[in-house]
């Protein structure tokens, strides 16, 4: 009877009331852990709801709740009315009634939450995989064919995310992250705001998510999940509130059904795609659903978006404890190599894997599910396989654009050569581009109709042909579009400013200038690539942008000695554009290589695209006779070095003016040979051993300035003194606990009177 009794909904109803302020205490005489009662706190508004919460909390995590419990509880607190409270409820005329009201009650629930998790399950058991054309989606099982995805802890919060940007932080955070299981992550009992690039797979996780709880293999205390897509959300502008949402999404199911009292919970997915973001963000109330919005903080939730939402939104809620973040990374090695085997034929098995092993754009962009599948499908298709290599990502997101609207616009296997002579393809594509060039620029993924409208005048006679590249969602209220993939619009927006824009217009541009590197990929003159095609879509543009009208822009920016930031985009355009230091050739690229100082920074942010990017420029930087010029400086802030980082080192050794460690630098088989100007060895914040400082003894021989900043507690000052006695370089600079030294001399006479004290 007692457990009957406590899990009675008119108990805890009354009780919840009676006890107010004091839940908290109480929660902790009955041993309810403090995470719960924050989490509570966070979670739930007013103390008669928070104090329900905690006795079903106690209730559930209690295997055999008594009402003696509650009463030790109760004295302990020195609440006896309380415990007079607890017997009127329990004696009052017509509880029996209750109770037996209370156990139908729990049929009912049970019954609902019966009936929504099989609605789960027959409904999204499949997922549309995109597989151009886009009209024709594969459906694929989730829960057969799911692949875990990579989840971390999420990257800093920016108010402000361009989309190229964003993809530079996915690529960073690439560098350093400590997985975080998928059983962990379910565990969480608070809200979570799930970021991660355009195709990475947050919508796989979450329906993942769904059908686990709907077979009964996570959140088990949850009663109720709520399963809302933002796209949908945006055709119910007028809705109010969750009651009303609802119902129009699950009526149903919850049949006027109660929900209020029971523990509820929602994933809301992709919020990049809500129309009223912007509004949502900026407070403006314009529309009721945004007020569902801030009804949803009462309860727990799983909300997923593109980073630059969820960065945004998150900063809403920035004073807040009852969230996390974490960010969704794509596949491991592990599980691009299951995809492969599982997906790919065995004659084009060695050929990706090839094109992995020898592109480290490809072998990084492959984490990326949407990346990953449309790669495996270009060169399976693809007559000449070998002729892939994406080298860079102007060729890969070119590659996959053509491949694209190859699909779409013919069936058959027409090449893109033939394609690209039809006068209303290249419209078509112009067209396309437009379209994404408008949008990207006002940072808008929703666009309606008369937004197409302002932008082409004849789109009503050519709706139907972009679907392909825009999909048309259909809503109660009309009719809203988006890009299929935003790789496709970010595309489209740079083939767009190459045939239109000067070089002056896109630098001044904040948001074309984070696709800089992309357009300057577009002035390529390999024959051999295919953007040639998408090169000549507007011959009425006579200032079509060049590297070296961009290298003439560089050159008038003011920067700093270390501007590392200019450094790394030019090096980047460079690289995209694969140009060339010609011998003799007097042109603006040798200008700004010759006019600046060029640095190379390594450090543990530095992306495998950066040392890419890097390592191509210092090739030619220094192949170039005619420069006559030696890199500047190398900063080196690491100590564990990939493949390319280590050659990296040793190309920028072979022509480099000063040389900067801070941490000990090995690299098996190989020392410097070439002279240097400077050396600095900074291990003031890394107290290092004898063995490891000898790394450094091979650039004592070749620098002619040697600069030491030591750690106060080295103690092989003697082994120091006897690797620099003999040394023939012109100066020598020695800081040690707060003194300086200049010479080998005065280095020996302060040992020997640190030896006497």
């Amino acid at each position: 009877m007692d457990m009957k009794f406590l899990q009675s909904q008119p108990f805890k109803l009354k009780f919840s009331i009676s006890v107010g302020v004091d839940w908290k205490t109480l929660g902790r005489w009955l041993l309810v852990k403090d995470n719960y009662l924050n989490i509570i706190e966070r979670s739930f508004i007013g103390v008669e709801n928070q104090a329900y919460q905690m006795l079903t909390k106690w209730i559930e995590t209690n295997e055999n709740p008594t009402m003696d419990d509650l009463t030790t509880a109760l004295k302990n607190m020195e609440r006896v009315d309380l415990i007079r409270e607890v017997e009127k409820i329990k004696k009052s005329s017509p509880f029996g009634e209750l109770i037996a009201r209370n156990i139908s009650l729990e049929n009912d629930v049970s019954e609902v939450c019966l009936a929504l998790k099989n609605f789960y399950l027959k409904t999204y058991d499949k997922i549309e995989e995109l597989r151009p054309p886009s009209k024709t989606p594969c459906k694929v099982n989730i829960l057969n064919k799911f692949v875990e995805l990579c989840v971390v802890d999420a990257i800093d919060v920016q108010k402000d995310v361009v989309y190229g940007v964003e993809r530079k932080r996915f690529l960073e955070k690439q560098m350093s992250y400590t997985p975080i299981p998928y059983e962990e992550f379910v565990k969480e009992e608070s809200s979570v705001l799930i970021s991660g690039i355009a195709g990475i797979g947050k919508t796989w996780l979450l329906r993942k998510c769904l059908l686990d709880w709907s077979n009964g293999l996570i959140w088990k205390n949850v009663y109720f999940l709520f399963y809302l897509e933002c796209r949908q959300l945006n055709q119910y502008q007028n809705i109010s509130n969750i009651n009303e949402l609802l119902n129009v999404f699950y009526k149903d199911i919850l049949k006027e059904f109660d929900i209020c009292s029971h523990s509820i919970m929602f994933i809301i997915d992709g919020l990049d795609e809500f129309k009223y973001l912007n509004e949502l963000i900026t407070h403006k109330c314009e529309y009721p659903v945004l007020n569902v919005f801030a009804e949803l903080k009462k309860y727990r939730s799983l909300i997923s978006g593109r980073v630059s939402a969820i960065d945004q939104y998150q900063n809403m809620f920035i004073q807040s404890n009852n969230y996390s973040t974490i960010q969704v990374m794509g596949f491991n090695e592990n599980r691009i190599n299951d995809y492969i085997e599982n997906n790919v034929t065995k004659e084009t098995k060695d050929v990706v894997t090839r094109v992995f092993k020898e592109s480290s754009i490809a072998k990084s962009m492959a984490t990326v599910p949407f990346y990953l599948s449309s790669m495996c499908k270009i060169i399976s298709v693809s007559t000449q396989k070998n002729e892939y290599s994406f080298l860079n990502m102007t060729e890969l997101y070119a590659s996959i654009f053509l491949y694209f609207l190859q699909k779409h616009i013919s069936r058959k296997t027409e090449t893109i050569f033939k394609m690209m002579e039809n006068e209303t393809n290249k419209k078509f594509v112009f067209n396309i581009c437009k379209i994404a060039y408008c949008l990207f620029n006002e940072n808008k993924v929703i666009f309606s109709r008369e937004e197409i409208q302002n932008i082409i005048s004849d789109f009503d006679k050519d709706e139907g042909g972009l679907d392909g590249f825009i999909e048309k969602i259909e809503t109660n209220l009309g009719f809203h579009y988006q890009f299929v993939h935003l790789t496709i619009m970010e595309f489209c927006t740079s083939v767009y400013a190459y045939n239109n824009f000067s070089g002056k217009e896109i630098m001044v541009n904040k948001r074309l200038r984070s696709c800089l590197p992309m357009i300057c990929g577009l002035t390529n003159k390999n024959p051999n690539f295919l953007l040639k095609f998408l090169t000549k879509l507007n011959s009425f543009n006579t200032n079509k942008i060049t590297l070296n009208n961009i290298c003439e822009l560089f050159a008038k920016e003011k920067v700093g000695y270390f501007d590392f930031e200019t450094q790394k985009v030019f090096m980047e355009c460079f690289y995209e554009s694969q140009a060339i230091i010609k011998e003799d050739v007097k042109t603006s690229i040798i200008d700004i290589i010759d006019k600046r100082e060029w640095n190379i920074c390594l450090d543990n942010g530095k992306t495998f695209y950066e040392v890419s990017c890097q390592m191509y420029f210092i090739k030619q930087f220094i192949n170039a006779k005619s420069l006559e010029k030696r890199l500047e400086s190398l900063i080196v802030y690491k100590n564990v070095f990939s493949e390319d980082e280590k050659n990296l080192i040793i190309e920028c050794a072979t022509n480099v003016r000063y040389v900067f460690f801070s941490h000990p630098i090995k690299i098996d088989g190989w020392e410097p040979k070439k002279k240097i100007i400077g050396l600095w060895i900074d291990t003031r914040n890394c107290l290092i051993l004898k063995k490891d400082f000898e790394s450094f003894l091979p650039w004592f021989h070749v620098c002619k300035e040697l600069n030491l900043y030591l750690h106060d507690e080295t103690d092989f000052t003697e082994d120091i003194y006897k690797w620099i006695r003999f040394l023939n370089i012109k100066k020598l600079w020695i800081k040690y606990r707060g003194k300086i030294f200049h010479t080998h001399v005065q280095w020996k006479h302060f040992l020997n009177n640190l030896k006497s004290t």
